[in-house]
């Protein structure tokens, strides 16, 4: 193992270093190598340490038509950013993030890590994390990239339990699946708004799910919760949790390790720029243990992509500072809140819909989930009816249709459901 590595194993506690899989024992940040040199070689008279172009100014070269089209300084984008990402968006995310969830006022969690948007910060906590042959604890309705990261990429297995219990989360479900077994690293996911289905727990459910993990922990597991919260924040109902669930687990107790995977992706509606973050929390945590899973991170990252763009990023920095940016997102909210308002008017004036068609439970997000009611109507079969006979496209998915408002403009959500209940009286005819 790399001695850099060992350096950075020895801050993190014993339970942690349990969590961590080979590659994340392994991984660790190359700060003496062309980094570090090169960082000691900033402001020198003459740097020829760094891999980029500069003109005789010093500033970076650039091609006067790509400076033209970003609007951000030349230095602010042309240049490599740091693997760990730009130092200012890092601060700017994290004071955000705790504006955004009070709880987390007084708890100490990493600095957040930049990495290449949702994907690529689960890919990075896969790598940190996931063994082959580890087990991936997850709800049933989950984003199907899910396969691809976790099982084809790392090789872990992905283990279900059903999301819902009636109308609501199913808490036990996850209970059972923690506590099964002798004990030793278990692997969560926790999604919240949830993909496929739209649905966030309640503050009840949330603390539920807490104790639960709280639990496992105690019977001696050490616990990794892989926070997905790629729609944090798109919550439009009255009694549901507003804050993340990493609120509850950032400090929860020293065998739970929160890790927090969001970004701009969806939050801010930018899902070009591919801008994320991976931050860490748990139970007594210490400042040197959080710097050290930052640096394997930032490792992880260096080792993968090298480092997320430095323009987006920069343009990011620029729209978070600006003192519009709190009017540009209620006005985006508001937008998505009144077509989810108009998906529940067009189900609660039709009631005739529930003959065709049962709302899986939904609250937030971009989307909600509908399962057909009469026996052998299969999801793909109304959806290749819905796109050939309506002009209509929506996602089969599994055993239900997976309908995205977020794309479907307010007033052509009464339409979208009476096509699909068209649609599941064609397919039911046959």
């Amino acid at each position: 193992m790399h001695p850099l590595a060992l350096k950075t194993n020895e801050q993190l506690p014993e339970r942690v270093m349990a969590m961590l899989s080979q590659r994340g024992r392994s991984a660790y940040f190359p700060s003496a190598g062309i980094l570090g040199q090169s960082a000691e070689a900033k402001g020198a008279a003459i740097n020829a340490t760094i891999g980029i172009a500069l003109d005789d100014s010093g500033d970076p070269m650039h091609l006067p038509g790509l400076k033209d089209v970003i609007g951000v300084e030349a230095k602010d984008a042309f240049p490599y950013a740091p693997s760990y990402g730009k130092p200012a968006l890092r601060d700017q995310w994290l004071l955000m993030m705790k504006g955004k969830n009070p709880s987390l006022s007084e708890i100490q969690t990493s600095r957040p890590v930049v990495t290449n948007a949702l994907t690529h910060g689960l890919s990075v906590a896969a790598s940190l994390f996931a063994d082959p042959g580890d087990t991936l604890i997850t709800p049933d309705r989950f984003w199907g990239n899910y396969r691809l990261i976790f099982e084809h990429g790392f090789g872990a297995q992905i283990d279900t339990y059903p999301t819902f219990s009636g109308s609501g989360y199913n808490v036990s479900g996850l209970r059972e699946k923690l506590l099964d077994g002798a004990p030793g690293k278990r692997l969560v996911s926790l999604n919240f708004p949830n993909n496929p289905t739209g649905y966030t727990c309640t503050p009840g459910e949330g603390e539920a799910i807490r104790d639960v993990l709280i639990e496992a922990a105690e019977a001696g597991n050490d616990v990794v919760v892989l926070i997905d919260d790629a729609y944090f924040g798109l919550v439009y109902e009255p009694g549901i949790m507003t804050e993340s669930i990493f609120s509850l687990l950032a400090d929860a107790h020293p065998g739970i390790l929160a890790v927090k995977i969001d970004g701009a992706t969806k939050e801010d509606f930018a899902w070009g720029y591919r801008v994320g973050f991976l931050t860490f929390g748990y139970g007594g945590s210490t400042g040197p243990a959080l710097a050290a899973l930052e640096d394997k991170t930032a490792g992880t990252v260096r080792g993968s992509i090298s480092n997320a763009a430095h323009v987006s990023q920069s343009m990011l920095l620029t729209a978070y500072q600006s003192p519009d940016y709190d009017k540009w997102k209620s006005e985006a909210f508001a937008v998505m809140a009144a077509r989810y308002t108009a998906v529940r008017k067009t189900l609660n004036e039709n009631p005739d819909f529930a003959d065709r068609f049962e709302p899986m439970p939904f609250n937030s997000g971009y989307f909600l989930c509908v399962r057909p009611v009469a026996a052998g109507v299969e999801p793909e079969a109304v959806r290749r009816v819905l796109l050939e006979r309506f002009d209509t496209g929506v996602i089969a998915t599994g055993d239900s249709i997976r309908i995205a408002f977020s794309s479907a403009p307010a007033d052509s959500i009464p339409t979208l459901f009476a096509n699909i209940a068209a649609a599941v009286d064609l397919v039911a005819a046959r």
